[in-house]
């Protein structure tokens, strides 16, 4: 795979929460990895259909209920596509009480298929033509994991709920730990180049770089020296 072979990377927004999902290809190629797909899937099957895409794998870095929204009707309609998810995070795909949903109201909450593919640190899952580092980054959710890719320079990190834009995940839901949060971007992922590129689960861009000078969380603003 060639370094200046840019992956193609579509961001879609679904509310009410502002999630970001992520759609990846490679040039030159049909096939597709879904990242965290949320809860209007109708945007994602309109990006797919209009560009001709076929969904590979459905990536979920947690499992709270913004960002597996989705699952449920890409499976319906692809069910041969695996769904991958953290080891420790499986749990919560088919319980609405673990994925937060059953905590806001509404009839039942969220309901995801269960996963096909569960992943741990130091894997690397493959499909549509990328080749993804898995790395365990707990504190937003226990058994939260990013996805890297480190076929292309600079690298990029679909990083969910761990690290924003001058922010970090939420540590107020039930399971979740400021101190174990902090420690996964300290320990995982501000030991990344500089110039990777975090793909978070909301908001913009940003670089490893850029948080570690001037996240107030947990850059050097917060006492962070690195």
């Amino acid at each position: 795979m060639s370094a200046e072979e840019r992956p193609e990377i579509a961001v879609i927004v679904s509310m009410p929460f502002g999630e970001n999902t992520y759609v990846a290809n490679l040039p030159g190629r049909s096939d597709c990895v879904i990242v965290d797909p949320g809860l209007e899937p109708d945007k994602i099957f309109e990006y797919l259909d209009k560009r001709g895409l076929q969904p590979a794998a459905i990536l979920n870095t947690h499992g709270h209920g913004d960002h597996i929204g989705g699952n449920q009707a890409l499976k319906s309609r692809w069910p041969e596509i695996p769904l991958v998810v953290g080891r420790h995070e499986a749990s919560k795909l088919t319980d609405p009480m673990e994925n937060l949903s059953g905590l806001v109201g509404g009839d039942v909450g969220i309901i995801s298929p269960p996963a096909d593919v569960l992943v741990d640190e130091g894997d690397v899952f493959e499909a549509a033509g990328f080749r993804f580092h898995v790395l365990h980054t707990p504190g937003h959710s226990s058994g939260h994991v990013v996805f890297i890719d480190k076929d292309h320079r600079p690298w990029i990190v679909f990083g969910g709920d761990v690290l924003f834009q001058g922010s970090i995940g939420r540590t107020d839901f039930p399971g979740c730990s400021f101190e174990e949060l902090a420690r996964s971007i300290h320990t995982k992922l501000f030991t990344l180049p500089d110039d990777t590129i975090v793909l978070s689960g909301h908001g913009e861009p940003t670089t490893i770089g850029h948080e570690k000078q001037h996240n107030p969380f947990v850059g050097a603003p917060a006492g962070f020296q690195g």
